[in-house]
């Protein structure tokens, strides 16, 4: 079996990068949720509490605090894989060397890693607009 071209390799990049991407915003959505409930349970005193509660949230909100930070250095790394596609998109048209299916799939990666990387710009825009407010 024939080892993957450059353009095979560059586009299973740009997949993974962008499933890899997603599943943070699960994982951060599953985070938020349960420090709501927490805090919900800690400030109506619910009988669902132990008696560790405040540390237990304490440590909920460090965990999305990373889950958070993650973000910005991967989406460097989708925007670095997507030039990274794009030219490898260049070469193979000009040269001739990929299949019509391999062109395709790998265009279909570049429009996805494209709309991840415009998202996260308009996040890191409205993020900076927005003043921070002290806790």
């Amino acid at each position: 079996m024939a080892p993957p071209s450059a353009l095979t390799i560059a586009t299973q990049s740009v997949q993974r990068l962008v499933k890899e991407e997603s599943y943070y915003h699960k994982e951060q959505a599953n985070q938020e949720a349960r420090i709501q409930k927490l805090a919900g349970n800690i400030e109506t005193k619910s009988s669902e509490l132990d008696s560790n509660a405040i540390y237990v949230l304490k440590q909920e909100k460090t965990a999305l605090e990373e889950t958070k930070a993650v973000f910005g250095p991967l989406g460097e790394r989708i925007a670095d894989a997507v030039q990274k596609l794009e030219e490898q998109i260049a070469i193979s048209e000009s040269d001739g060397t990929a299949t019509e299916e391999q062109l395709n799939k790998a265009k279909e990666a570049l429009v996805a890693g494209q709309k991840v990387t415009e998202q996260q710009k308009e996040e890191v825009g409205v993020q900076q607009q927005t003043p921070a407010v002290a806790a």
